[in-house]
Parts: C-alpha cells; sequence; structure tokens
C-alpha cells in the first residue's frame, strides 16, 4: 500500500473522483475530520443529492402502489452524469414528480367521487325498505327529508340518510339518543361489500344508516354528530318515484365517471411504464453523484480555490491505473492544469488488502470474520483452503453424507452465473458466497469416509476382508461372543481404511474409539506446530528476529517436548506392539497406556508392570523423559522474561541516541518548506510501534498473562482437538440408528404392504438424512472446525488488529445499498 497525495484542479474535481470511482482502486481519507459536515464544501450538492433521492422514492412509491415490480439492480451501469447534465436530470425528475402527484390527486378525487355515488345508490336502494306507504304520505310535504317549518306542518317528521363506519355505529347510536333524549328512530343496514377508501388505501366496512327526527333544531344537532363521527349524509327523496328518477341519474354520472377514471388510469400507467424503463439508470446516476460529492467533501480547499488536496491508500500495482484515471479526468473537461498524485513516506498503519477471487473469497471471509490481518501479517486464509474442510471432513467422515454435500456445492458451482442474479436473502446470500468451501467439504467428507469405510453407517468391501475365520459353521453360530484371534486370523495390514468385518464385529466402538481418539490428537498437534511455525515469518517481515529466539524457540520446544512426545509415543507404540511377535513384552496384552505414561511423565511417577511386561517401551525412557519436562519447565520463565528483557536493552540502547536524533530533525525542518513539515508531522502521529510506548510495567503485565495464557493453552488447545474424535463417533452413530430404527425396519416388512411401506418409510428415511445428518450435522461441524482455525491455530501466530481496505467503488457501493 502507497498513501499518495491528490492535487485537483476544480473544474476537473467531480470528473476524476468518476473516473476513480469507475476504477475502484482508493481509499480516501477524510481531510476534514474536525469539520462539521453542514460546513463542508460540497454540502449544497449533497443536499440536492438527497432531494432528488427523494424523489425517486416518492416514484418508486408510487410504481410499488401500482404492482409494477421495481428492480434497482441493472446490468449495464450508466456513467455517473456530468455537472452539466444535473440540472437537466433535477429537472427532469421534478416534472415527473409533479405530473405523478398531480395523476396521483386527480385519481383520488375520482375514487372519491365514484365511492360517494356508488354509496349513494346503495342508500337510496336500501332506504326502500325503511319507508312504507303511510311514511310515504306522511313525507309528502317534507320530500327531501328537510323540514320547512315545524310550526306550519305539526306532526311532520323529518329524517336523514348516509353511510357510517361499522366500528362507530354503537357510538352514533348512543350520542343521537342523549342529544335527543330518546326523540330519534334509527334504522340501519350493512353494505353488500366493503369498500377500499381511496386516501389511505384500507379496506373499510360501512353501514347505512337513516335517522328520523322531528324539528328544525334535533335536524342541526343530529348533523352536527354525524359530521363529527365522519358519517357521510346523501339527499334521499321520501318519494319511490322521485327515488327510482335520482337511482337512474346517478347510474349515468357513474358511468360517465368510469370512462374517466379509466382514461386516467390509462395515462398514469403510460407516465409511470416510461418512468419505470429510467428509473434504474435514475437511481445508479444519482448515487454516482451523491458518492462523489461525499468524497469531494474529504479534500481540502487551497487559501485560493483553484485545487483541492486530498490522500488516499491505494495498492502499488494500481498507482499507473490512478495516474491514468486522472489524465482522463483532466481532459474530459479541457483542463489546462494536468491532476497529478505524490507518493508520501508515512509511519501510519495502512489497509490490509487481500486479492481473492470467487474460489478464495469464502475462506477469506472466514478469517476476517475473526477479525482484519494487520498489515502485512501473515494471511492464514490461504492455508484454510485446505485445513478447513479437512478437520471438518475429520469430523463428518461418511461417503454417502458427504456425496450428497459435494453434489450441493457442485450445483451451486455449476449453475452459479443464473444462481448470482437471484436474491434469496441473507441466508442464500452467505451459502452461495461459500459454494466452494460446501463443494470441498463435500470432497473431504468422502476422502474421510473412504478410510473409514462407512457410507450411511454401512461399510464396503472393496480390498475384501483380511481377516479369516478359522472355526467351523457350527462354532461360529453357536458361539455369539466368538472372537478372532489377531496373531492367527489375520492376513496382514489392510491396504487403506478399515477392514469391512468391523463393520460386525461387537467391540466396534471400542477400536474406533481408540483409532479416532489418537488421530485428533495426532491432527491437533501438528495443526498447532504449524500455527507456531507460521509465527517466525512475521517475526522475520517485521523485523522482530530477535523473538525467533525469545518467543517461537521456547514456545515450540514446550509443544513438541511435552504433546508431540506423546505423539511420537503413539506411532511407537503402534510400531513395537504386535500380535505376531514371538517376544511376550511386546504383545497387546502388555502395551502400556500412552496417556497414563504421559501422567506418570508429569508428576513423576513409575506403574508396576504386569508380569512379563517391561514397565517401559524402551531402554532409558525415564531420564529422556525427565530431560524433556525440565526443558519444558525451563521454557516457561524463558517466555516470560526473554521479552521484556529485551525491551528494557533495546530502549536503553536507544535513549542515547535521542538527543542526537532530535538536533538532526530541527536543522532538516528548517530546510524543507512549510508545507512539507505540516504533512510529514502529520504522518508521524501514530507512527510508532505500540511497544515503544507502552510503560515496561504493562509489558510485564502483558507478557506474563501471554505466558499463562500459552501454556494453560497448549494443555486445553490439544484436548479441544478432541472434538474431531467426539463428533466422528456421533455422526456415525447417529446414521447407525437412523438405518437400523427406520429404514431396516421398513425392509423387513413382508407382503403387498411392504411395497407401499417401503417407499413411505424410505422418504421419512431420506428426510432425516438431509435434515438431521446433512443440515443439522454439517453445521455443527462446521462451527467446531470454525473454532479449531480461530482459537485453536490462529492464536499462535494471528493479531488481526488490522482495519480492511475499502476503495471508493461504484460498484460496491451500489450493490452494499441495494442489499
Amino acid at each position: 500500500m502507497s498513501l499518495v497525495q491528490m492535487f485537483l484542479q476544480q473544474e476537473a474535481a467531480y470528473e476524476t473522483i468518476a473516473q476513480l470511482g469507475e476504477v475502484g482502486c482508493v481509499q480516501f481519507r477524510d481531510m476534514n475530520e474536525e469539520v462539521n459536515a453542514q460546513q463542508r464544501s460540497f454540502i449544497n450538492e449533497v443536499r440536492r443529492c438527497d432531494e432528488m433521492e427523494r424523489i425517486i422514492r416518492y416514484v418508486t412509491t408510487e410504481l410499488v402502489k401500482d404492482g409494477h415490480n421495481v428492480v434497482n439492480l441493472i446490468d449495464d451501469y450508466p456513467p455517473a452524469p456530468m455537472p452539466r447534465e444535473i440540472i437537466e436530470l433535477e429537472s427532469h425528475l421534478e416534472k415527473t414528480e409533479t405530473e405523478i402527484k398531480e395523476l396521483a390527486i386527480n385519481n383520488v378525487n375520482l375514487q372519491v367521487n365514484y365511492l360517494e355515488l356508488m354509496e349513494m345508490i346503495q342508500v337510496l336502494e336500501k332506504t326502500e325498505q325503511f319507508f312504507s306507504d303511510q311514511e310515504g304520505h306522511n313525507f309528502d310535504v317534507n320530500r327531501h327529508g328537510t323540514h320547512k317549518d315545524p310550526a306550519k306542518n305539526p306532526g311532520q317528521l323529518g329524517f336523514i340518510a348516509g353511510v357510517i363506519r361499522r366500528e362507530r355505529e354503537y357510538a352514533f347510536e348512543r350520542m343521537l339518543w342523549r342529544i335527543s333524549h330518546g326523540n330519534v328512530l334509527v334504522r340501519r343496514c350493512d353494505l353488500d361489500a366493503p369498500v377500499k377508501d381511496p386516501r389511505t388505501g384500507n379496506i373499510v366496512h360501512k353501514s347505512i344508516f337513516v335517522v328520523f327526527f322531528q324539528g328544525d333544531q334535533l335536524q342541526a344537532r343530529i348533523r352536527k354528530v354525524c359530521t363529527g363521527f365522519h358519517a357521510s349524509m346523501y339527499t334521499c327523496p321520501s318519494s319511490h318515484e322521485e327515488r327510482v328518477q335520482m337511482v337512474k341519474g346517478v347510474r349515468t354520472r357513474l358511468e360517465d365517471l368510469k370512462v374517466i377514471i379509466s382514461q386516467t388510469e390509462d395515462h398514469r400507467n403510460c407516465v409511470l411504464g416510461a418512468v419505470l424503463k429510467q428509473l434504474p439508470s435514475w437511481i445508479v446516476m444519482v448515487k454516482k453523484m451523491k458518492a462523489i460529492y461525499h468524497t469531494l467533501n474529504m479534500f481540502n480547499v487551497d487559501l485560493g480555490n483553484k485545487c483541492l488536496i486530498g490522500e488516499g491508500w491505494v495498492p502499488k500495482r494500481e498507482l499507473e491505473q490512478v495516474q491514468t484515471a486522472l489524465a482522463e479526468g483532466s481532459a474530459s473537461v479541457g483542463s489546462t492544469v494536468p491532476s497529478f498524485i505524490n507518493v508520501l513516506d508515512t509511519k501510519k498503519d495502512p489497509p490490509t488488502y487481500f486479492r481473492t477471487n470467487k474460489f478464495t473469497r469464502g475462506f477469506q471471509n472466514l478469517i476476517d470474520a475473526y477479525g482484519i490481518a494487520s498489515y502485512r501479517e501473515v494471511n492464514p486464509g490461504l492455508y484454510t483452503c485446505i485445513t478447513f474442510p479437512f478437520l471438518f471432513a475429520v469430523m463428518f467422515g461418511d461417503m454417502g453424507h458427504g456425496f450428497i454435500l459435494f453434489l450441493l456445492g457442485l450445483w451451486m458451482v455449476v449453475d452459479e452465473k443464473r444462481l448470482s442474479k437471484t436474491r434469496g436473502g441473507e441466508i442464500w446470500n452467505i451459502f452461495f458466497t461459500g459454494r466452494y468451501i460446501i463443494l470441498l467439504m463435500g470432497i473431504f467428507a468422502v476422502y474421510t469416509g473412504f478410510h473409514y469405510n462407512d457410507m450411511f453407517s454401512k461399510s464396503i468391501n472393496v480390498f475384501g476382508s483380511h481377516w479369516v475365520v478359522q472355526y467351523n459353521r457350527t462354532t461360529v453360530l453357536t458361539n455369539p461372543t466368538l472372537t478372532l484371534n489377531p496373531s492367527t486370523d489375520t492376513r496382514g495390514v489392510y491396504p487403506m481404511g478399515l477392514d469391512p468385518v468391523w463393520q460386525s464385529a461387537s467391540n466396534k466402538i471400542v477400536f474406533l474409539n481408540t483409532y479416532k481418539m489418537k488421530l485428533s490428537i495426532i491432527f491437533g498437534v501438528l495443526h498447532m506446530v504449524f500455527g507456531i511455525c507460521l509465527s517466525v515469518e512475521n517475526f522475520v517481515y517485521f523485523k522482530q528476529k530477535a523473538y525467533i529466539f525469545l518467543q517461537f524457540v521456547p514456545q515450540i520446544l514446550f509443544l513438541l517436548l511435552m504433546f508431540g512426545y506423546m505423539v511420537f509415543m503413539m506411532f511407537y507404540k503402534w510400531v513395537v506392539y504386535s500380535p505376531t511377535t514371538d517376544v511376550q513384552a511386546n504383545s497387546p496384552g502388555c502395551a502400556p497406556s500412552v496417556l497414563i505414561m504421559f501422567i506418570d511423565m508429569v508428576l513423576f511417577k513409575s506403574e508396576v508392570p504386569l508380569a512379563g511386561c517391561d514397565a517401559l517401551m524402551f531402554p532409558a525412557q525415564k531420564e529422556l523423559e525427565l530431560v524433556f519436562f525440565m526443558v519444558a519447565i525451563v521454557c516457561i520463565p524463558w517466555i516470560l522474561i526473554g521479552k521484556p528483557l529485551y525491551i528494557m536493552c533495546k530502549r536503553k540502547s536507544k535513549n542515547k541516541c535521542v538527543d542526537e536524533d532530535n538536533i538532526i530533525e530541527k536543522i532538516e525542518v528548517t530546510k524543507n518548506e512549510v508545507v512539507i513539515t505540516e504533512v510529514a508531522e502529520s504522518h508521524e502521529k501514530g507512527g510508532h510501534h505500540e511497544e515503544d510506548d507502552e510503560p515496561m510495567s504493562d509489558v510485564w503485565i502483558h507478557q506474563a498473562i501471554h505466558t499463562i495464557e500459552y501454556i494453560l493453552s497448549t494443555i486445553s488447545h490439544t484436548a479441544s482437538y478432541l472434538r474431531l474424535w467426539a463428533l466422528s463417533l456421533a455422526h456415525a452413530q447417529l446414521s447407525e440408528v437412523l438405518w437400523t430404527m427406520v429404514l431396516s425396519e421398513g425392509l423387513q416388512i413382508g407382503g403387498y404392504y411392504g411395497v407401499i411401506a417401503v417407499f413411505i418409510i424410505f422418504a421419512i428415511w431420506v428426510f432425516f438424512t438431509l435434515a438431521i445428518m446433512v443440515m443439522m450435522e454439517g453445521l455443527s461441524a462446521f462451527l467446531h472446525t470454525l473454532r479449531l482455525h480461530w482459537v485453536e491455530f490462529m492464536s499462535k501466530f494471528y493479531t488481526g488488529a488490522g482495519y480492511p481496505f475499502q476503495p471508493f467503488n461504484f460498484k460496491a457501493i451500489l450493490l452494499e445499498e441495494d442489499e
């Protein structure tokens, strides 16, 4: 990484940043951290972009309201608009918003009128049952429900008809009863179907009501109550003939209104259809434009307002692309003064950037989830491409289940172009990003399943069994606990994997426990040793070669002399003790427990051997173990005090040259220009290593914590790798239980019912195999493998205290905002 300083001309700055956004290789630093966002140079342009985004959101809402499928992602992204094009785009968006708003308001008004006419028709039709012939004669004087003069027409009744929401009926009637002291008659009935409110779009249920009353004062009160309850009041004649004529007139108006609404909707659909084609391009252009102005707000403006000065991190390999982008940006606007960059010398920590492809990206995401690597620190993502699927397969070893996992990964890899455009949510994106991880996990699971000779809890006979039964048929059938003698009943070592005869052995679990437990310890120690060895690369690159002797050597000695020795004893035991030997001391019955021997080594104890057996595996074993243990004990203070003493000596030697360095720095400052010295001072801040500024008391405390953590974790981490054995055993037993309790029961059903039952039971077995054995067990093994890498492996050399390289890239911004 290189820290570069950019000098951009004011007129070419916009186009230059647009070119850099297309290239996507510069991570800009904010040069105005102490400046309020409202006081920056391009805040007005950002606000204009915000207003255009608001218009786009409104247009999108209207499109969704009309049932259009709005897709923000497009295959070919348009370039960022030129500054002169921004005014045209802004004017076009405002014109579009105004037109859509007018259409929306007109549509709502038309729908309201249509709803009112529909309600009026139903009021006229439903109130027919409320009026009898006598009531009709009584309303002849007051035909439209408005009592003119109660004194001249004593005893005459008036009425008000309308529509009210169904949930307000009860309160409405109670209020009418109270204001009239019971001198009103309310008749009501429900509308035929619920209606849609044009203003809110909600479905509401309404009822028709008719209130009979007497007197103008009571009429005024009733009208106020209706208004207060938002009830719609409609004119309703009391005469049957007049109501019929009025219904005909309303229906005519409805037909005319339908034609107008249809024409309005057609025009609105044409407008929205044209907008829908341009909307994705508008979204992209506005987002790009806003991102450019946000980036320009990170630049400093010189005193003459002629030039913008900014800084950013650029990979050294892409410096030429940055210079080309600056030249194209200046040439596109015809600037006479070219923009240029200067590479700065700095002590700041650069961002971490690993170039990945579609295969390594998933593995690198696993490492980044733990912590971003410090700059130039060893990246464990490369080795994880193999160690992760292998350790997963040790726990998931089954050829059948592994092949299912392999098919899933292969499908996503082969059809990745089509699946990459599928929007299936966050969980699907996680699975698809890790498709190559799933593919390798399936391949390795088939490999380890072949070594375990396990396929859906059954074994396959590839090389034939190397066990020979020396007994006759009667002896075998009449002795259920018959055992085979390995000294006489075997024909050498099995070529690869496990002999299939172990599938029918009664001591299968005991044998597999010993086999898989020792394998897990061996793989664990090798994995941790590899992690400690990787720390040497960090020490060499960061010029801390003294730490190789002070940290790496005692750590690797402690691990190898303790647990590496235990692994050696496992191999030695496998080689020396054999059932075919003539020496009784080397027979399997005399083979000691490696774990007990390791505990005796630490406690300085000796076990009493059996008759005819040796207490030790080889001569001078006790002396060698004593030497190993004492050297391992010496490694503890070696780790504890070595590094702090080295730092103390290093600081004393530095203090002797402090005065001379200060004098030289003052002379250099006076010779250089003011701007250059200010830049240098700003870049020297925070440049010293953390250990240089840390007090010695903290160094001692941190080293003590690190020593205790390493010594204890060496024991706990070795035991933690036993999860390889535990999960492998659990997976095999679950698979066997699923076979014996589900599928084998269906195969034993005879007759016609068995033909039908086997299909049903097979479907059940497939469901539990996919749901439990592949999904749940696969996820469990995945998480345990992730823990082995994060804690047991990466803690030996990985700090993960860096921050990622996030360049200014239009494509990344658009994809991130869309998600």
